[in-house]
């Protein structure tokens, strides 16, 4: 038999083929998928960034990105003012993009919220290149899709909390993780270990909790000897513990008085501010372990807690829309692939997203309290489980059709009818999501319509159907399961659907909401270089009868000085740090500064704890007039003059 010769490729399909390695797709990537995927990116660009101008900043976090900005060492010790008096209560690491964008483009909203649309960004399109090495092209845009319109992703990508940053990372690190298993090689497994590490500088210990899914995945399915996947795991735990503890230890024996004060501990330790406040007192009502401060549990919400915390009324709509179709693709994933060889990738997938999913759901059920953000982590899981899902499933219905259409039978297996069944699951779901609130309704019946189409198009096809067709009814059912999670992530764009600056929730959930609609409109979002008309008026006067001391005024938390920080790149002593219980500045250290000339006004609220230092400015200082800085009363917030003879 007379060989074909191979086909010359046409000066087309070279420019095709340069514009996917240049896109970091293979040679061979369908037609679709480049213009496919540039769609999706355009899409999450657009959600992420719109009316990036008017973001709504934390105010905690936002006050110290203006700060580190105006100081390397603020910047490196994550200072919350510019002198470095006192950290912020986390490691600093995921505000230093935003506070060299700040320092490049100036005090500015847009500029302090950027490196969130770029860290969202970034991660869906990772996610797309990790899920096609692992199921191929069509679960990758799925997954891509997936994430892009998962809500709590859409809002949390408009706001600056390190969420954003920790995802990213571990996205990055369950790609290079893959790639060690694909490989063999020792350097991507070292890689994963160092993108966890990165992770831990965004959000401490929450960064640890893919670790023992890594190590495990990589132990059961990696080729090699045993001794040798155990080994090299441990090379990888030692690169990521390494990574992790590199500011911890230089903050340790950097000098107390050549670095800021730690906040939210008792002892000035970063291993307390790390394994203590943002670690063990997760887990309690308020413990003081490790030096952590007491009241750290009052600081932080005591809701979305126990079995059920996935899918109530407040957190389900903002992550849960592809939880049953995940779990269910997890586990079949894994049955289905039941004698296949140890090392056999496509398993491996559903191993790794599955425990990443399932680790994360136990960890956030046990613990004391939980923001509804903080469940943006396990997005990418449920992302990339609901793409390599659709496509096992797809696969299944595929073989098994085409060989009833061999025997000129009709399938004889089951397999088939996973596709559509986990299409009207998905979409049954929803409706579920959206029923107490019925916040999307007029979508629902799109997406029953949708799934009705889709779903008749893939139960009816028969030995005439023709391949588009089948493609088409596929398309209209993915379709349905999104309508839904999309409207509730299109909400984000309205302010009052934002939820609060210090906890981004999607739709009518939330303390934010309910205020909103009582006060007819939504809260004002905090952004830097934009004072209020009374902030104004009190940083006149400051800066009017200041003498030539370092910090411009004392406040009683950091509750009091944000928006000044915000509105003005000033040295501030911020007394009590983020919950007002940290014992900085002591009275004494407090005393001293006052008579050094170094500080002279203090601002209280009654708001915050009492706490020997402003029980020390009571006792010491004169109380202001409010007329005499703008004020007409003084509400919860006092001014004194802590030297009225200088």
């Amino acid at each position: 038999m007379t060989a074909i010769p191979a086909v010359q490729p046409t000066g087309a399909h070279r420019g095709r083929r340069a514009a996917n390695r240049r896109f970091g797709m293979p040679e061979d990537a369908p037609r679709w998928e480049r213009p496919a995927l540039a769609t999706v990116l355009a899409v999450a660009t657009v959600l992420y960034s719109w009316g990036i101008g008017h973001a709504a900043l934390h105010p905690y976090y936002s006050a110290a990105i203006r700060s580190m900005a105006g100081s390397w060492s603020a910047f490196f010790f994550g200072g919350l003012d510019v002198a470095g008096s006192i950290s912020i209560d986390k490691l600093p690491g995921a505000f230093w993009p935003d506070a060299v964008s700040v320092w490049i483009f100036g005090p500015h909203t847009w500029a302090a919220a950027l490196p969130q649309v770029v860290e969202g960004v970034l991660t869906v399109w990772l996610l797309h290149r990790i899920v096609r090495a692992w199921a191929g092209p069509f679960a990758a845009l799925v997954a891509a899709l997936t994430l892009t319109l998962t809500p709590v992703t859409v809002v949390l990508n408009r706001a600056t909390i390190p969420d954003t940053a920790l995802t990213l990372l571990l996205v990055a690190a369950a790609g290079a993780l893959q790639k060690a298993v694909r490989t063999e090689r020792l350097l991507p497994l070292i890689t994963c270990g160092i993108w966890v590490g990165l992770a831990f500088q965004t959000k401490m210990l929450q960064a640890w909790l893919v670790l023992p899914v890594f190590g495990a995945v990589y132990q059961l399915v990696a080729p090699g000897a045993p001794l040798k996947r155990a080994l090299r795991v441990l090379l990888s735990g030692a690169a990521a513990l390494a990574v992790s503890c590199f500011w911890v230890l230089i903050a340790w024996v950097t000098p107390a008085a050549d670095r800021p004060y730690l906040d939210g501990t008792s002892n000035n330790n970063p291993f307390a501010l790390v394994f203590g406040y943002n670690g063990l007192s997760r887990f309690s009502s308020d413990s003081t372990a490790f030096g952590a401060v007491a009241g750290t549990s009052a600081s932080r919400t005591t809701g979305n807690t126990g079995w059920d915390m996935l899918i109530n009324h407040t957190v389900g709509p903002q992550i849960a829309w592809f939880l049953p179709l995940a779990a269910l693709a997890a586990v079949l994933g894994i049955v289905w692939r039941t004698g296949q060889p140890r090392t056999d990738p496509l398993r491996t997938g559903f191993l790794l997203w599955g425990g990443w999913l399932a680790v994360h759901t136990l960890v956030f059920s046990s613990s004391n309290g939980n923001h509804a953000y903080y469940t943006a982590v396990i997005a990418p899981a449920l992302a990339a489980l609901t793409g390599g899902g659709l496509a096992l499933f797809r696969s299944e219905y595929e073989s098994e059709n085409e060989s009833g259409q061999k025997t000129g039978q009709k399938a004889g297996g089951r397999r088939h009818m996973a596709l559509p069944a986990t299409i009207v699951l998905t979409v049954a779901w929803a409706l579920v999501l959206d029923w107490p609130t019925r916040f999307v309704s007029w979508l629902l019946p799109v997406a029953v319509m949708l799934a009705m189409c889709g779903v008749v198009g893939l139960w009816t096809r028969g030995p005439r159907t023709s391949p588009r067709m089948v493609h088409g009814a596929l398309a209209t059912g993915i379709a349905a399961t999104l309508v839904v999670p999309a409207g509730w992530a299109l909400s984000s764009l309205n302010p009052l659907y934002a939820g609060a600056a210090t906890s981004p929730t999607t739709g009518p959930v939330g303390t934010a909401f309910r205020d909103g609609v009582h006060r007819r409109h939504a809260p004002r979002t905090p952004g830097l270089d934009r004072p209020s008309a009374r902030d104004t008026a009190l940083l006149d006067y400051l800066t009017t009868h200041r003498h030539g001391e370092k910090y411009l005024l004392a406040t009683q938390a950091a509750y009091t000085a944000e928006p000044l920080l915000r509105a003005k790149s000033e040295p501030i002593l911020v007394m009590g740090g983020f919950t007002g219980s940290t014992p900085f500045p002591t009275a004494t250290q407090l005393g001293s500064l006052v008579s050094t000339h170094q500080l002279r006004y203090a601002l209280l609220t009654t708001q915050r704890p009492t706490t020997p230092a402003t029980t020390w400015v009571k006792s010491h200082c004169t109380r202001i007039r409010p007329t005499a800085y703008g004020r007409r009363t003084d509400g919860s917030f006092s001014l004194y003059d802590c030297n009225p003879q200088g």
